[in-house]
């Protein structure tokens, strides 16, 4: 099988999942006893809430899983006349050798308010017949009544170990040459985000015929760590020019956005203070300056200039008020 790697090597049942084992662990009850409420999945991003509502549904509706399970991206169709006609033309429907019918909707909380309120009328009248998996990245968008009609779980980033661990078995699989700095790098940019690390590795398959550090960074077009790190060791030394002509040379070379660049100082700079690198008192004086800069550039300032604002303040936060 050719295409994507992120759907040739999707779990296909729930222990194949990693990274959310807290999760797995009570979806496993359901399956055991033959039924299940209706359940909210909330969390970043590739972390798995797609995938796991699929391979549950599997698991609970059987070999008629594909005749009971209606799949549905709210972000395509979020109005109220999906609800109105989809899941209420399909919930009329008797489920087909499965005790009950299951509709995944995905990004839910991009459903306009109309619509969740729909959405909640459906999952009362059909709450014998049916089973509601919501998925959304903000459950703090969801409206009240749907969230109390729903078990909640909450799903984390995916650990550095586990991302390693799921990359390794594809290079394997796949007979790639991936080096120790490369995985590490991939681990880095996907920031616990599964989807984006396979991504990562099968962009970084098609450059070298061994996938290295350096590949990975002409990849993700982002700076390297070492020299962020160089950037703001730089700014906190006081060598301001050097800084400022370090943060060009990777903007212009390394081709990493404003954005990017203000993320990558952010990490650096919370490893720096786990590291005891940096005392605690400055650390919450230079995130302070971050949240800032970060916010100026994302309302559309210039983020060279910006930026280099940001390297000033470092200079001044590491010094007494």
């Amino acid at each position: 099988m050719n295409g994507p790697w992120v759907e040739k090597y999707r779990p296909q049942t729930l222990d194949e999942i990693v990274g959310q084992d807290h999760i797995i662990q009570r979806l496993k009850r359901y399956i055991e006893e033959g039924s299940m409420p209706n359940l909210m999945f909330t969390g970043p991003a590739g972390v798995g809430k797609t995938t796991t509502a699929i391979a549950l549904a599997k698991a609970v509706l059987g070999d008629y899983w594909r005749q009971n399970f209606l799949e549905l991206n709210a972000s395509d169709a979020r109005g109220i006349d999906t609800v109105r006609n989809n899941i209420k033309n399909f919930c009329r429907l008797k489920a087909v050798g499965s005790p009950f019918r299951i509709i995944f909707l995905d990004e839910v909380d991009n459903m306009t308010k109309d619509a969740q309120h729909a959405l909640r009328r459906e999952m009362e009248m059909y709450t014998k017949t049916s089973s509601f998996i919501l998925s959304c990245n903000y459950s703090s968008k969801i409206i009240d009544p749907i969230q109390s009609r729903c078990a909640i779980f909450r799903f984390a980033p995916v650990k550095g170990r586990h991302v390693m661990e799921r990359l390794n078995v594809i290079a394997n699989a796949e007979n790639l040459k991936v080096s120790s700095g490369a995985i590490e790098s991939i681990v880095y940019f996907s920031e616990g985000d599964m989807r984006r690390a396979v991504n990562i590795l099968q962009a970084s398959s098609t450059v070298d015929d061994e996938i290295t550090e350096e590949s990975v960074h002409d990849v993700v077009s982002k700076a390297k760590p070492k020299d962020v790190r160089k950037i703001v060791n730089k700014a906190l030394d006081g060598d301001f020019l050097g800084a400022r002509d370090l943060l060009r040379e990777v903007m212009l070379v390394q081709g990493t956005s404003g954005e990017d660049m203000v993320t990558q100082i952010y990490q650096e700079v919370s490893r720096m203070a786990m590291e005891d690198l940096i005392p605690v008192d400055v650390y919450i004086r230079l995130i302070e300056s971050i949240g800032e800069y970060d916010y100026r550039i994302r309302e559309g300032a210039n983020p060279r200039i910006q930026l280099e604002a940001l390297l000033t303040r470092f200079l001044l936060k590491t010094k007494a008020d």
